[in-house]
């Protein structure tokens, strides 16, 4: 009697166990929310999402420096730097390619070469944007291919990126001469978790 009572207590406590695991995966979703362009929520299962496109502009030993020479391998160009060396970097988001075109934000961080041919880092950075009712930074950490687009994963964001994951891509846009573009596209999601994470603020 004592084994059938254990058993049925068991059974209740296992029943409640799976009952909780299926409204902690569960509710969420019906919350969950996405994010239009107008940096509005709408309906969906899949949480909010955000695609900005902005540009980098890095001006040599103006905006950008090379604080640490490297040890070996390829020399100083407009695509290579020595093995080890550390560059530090804080350069102006615009909207467009054209450096004239207005400022949307801030990207600042530094590189670490890692491959003798001079063409690879390990990079970390901050990127801070105020643009299109959009206001806040995301931080990430990940490997430069100087000459190709690289893949940065988010690790942490502050004021609308609150919560945010994904990637940022930075892809090289012109590099010749003294000042080199980047195309800088950040796509970002919120897990269902931050469902009560504040939506950006529209524009005015």
């Amino acid at each position: 009697m004592a084994a059938t009572s254990a058993a049925k207590s068991l059974l209740l406590c296992l029943a409640a166990v799976a009952f909780l695991h299926h409204l902690q995966f569960q509710s969420p979703a019906v919350a969950a929310t996405s994010l239009g362009k107008n940096g509005s929520r709408a309906g969906g299962g899949h949480g909010r999402t955000l695609s900005l496109t902005l540009y980098q502009q890095e001006t040599i030993n103006k905006t950008g420096y090379i604080v640490v020479d490297g040890v070996a391998g390829a020399g100083v160009s407009e695509t290579t730097t020595p093995f080890g060396t550390i560059y530090v970097f804080r350069d102006d988001l615009t909207v467009r390619a054209d450096r004239a075109s207005p400022v949307a934000g801030v990207a600042e961080g530094s590189s670490i070469t890692t491959t003798l041919d001079g063409l690879q880092s390990l990079s970390l950075g901050k990127i801070t944007v105020d643009h299109a009712g959009h206001r806040g930074s995301v931080s990430v950490l990940g490997g430069t291919y100087n000459t190709k687009p690289s893949d940065y994963p988010v690790v942490g964001g502050t004021g609308d990126f609150a919560y945010a994951l994904g990637y940022v891509r930075s892809t090289p846009v012109d590099l010749r001469g003294r000042t080199v573009t980047y195309k800088t596209e950040l796509h970002l999601y919120w897990p269902p978790y931050a469902h009560y994470a504040p939506v950006p603020h529209k524009p005015v």
